[in-house]
């Protein structure tokens, strides 16, 4: 059975409840939008939840990044951030091009998770100046995204939850 995260935003005006196979955060995002957003550490923790479970007490907002290539050229992101409208916690993102999913930031749900024996760092090559990566013998690096996904992390290392 799925692991049950339960989260909330910072006033509390907003819980939510999601069922997810990948609880371990274990992907440290350095974007601009997640760290702007999301970011504490100059990185938001993303995990993956199952769609179809998300409970949502309360009303959210959403946000949609603009996203610009490195030709000038930008578009808005189909990623809706949803966050608290009252306190401006982020709380997750979900995207129609992946319906099934959503993607709840680990900053915050109230659930106790694991602690990630390793981790990855994803996205480091729009990463703050200021920001110095806490990298661990064990982690992976990467500028952009990798190509194993969250779903094939947790399984290769025994951590998918059924």
């Amino acid at each position: 059975m799925p692991l049950t995260l339960e989260g909330s935003c910072r006033c509390g005006d907003v819980r939510f409840t999601v069922r997810s196979h990948t609880p371990v955060p274990y992907q440290r995002c350095y974007c601009s939008i997640c760290r702007k957003t999301a970011g504490g550490g100059g990185y938001a923790i993303n995990i993956m939840g199952d769609a179809e479970t998300l409970a949502v007490d309360g009303r959210t907002a959403t946000y949609r990044a603009e996203l610009c290539g490195d030709n000038g050229q930008c578009e808005t992101s189909s990623g809706r951030r949803h966050f608290c409208p009252r306190c401006a916690s982020t709380l997750w993102m979900a995207d129609p091009a992946w319906p099934g999913l959503v993607h709840p930031f680990a900053s915050a749900i109230d659930t106790p998770l694991p602690v990630a024996e390793e981790k990855v760092h994803l996205m480091l090559r729009f990463k703050a100046p200021w920001v110095e990566p806490s990298i661990g013998p064990r982690d992976a690096c990467f500028d952009e995204y990798p190509a194993e996904s969250i779903e094939d992390w947790h399984k290769k290392r025994g951590l998918w939850v059924e």
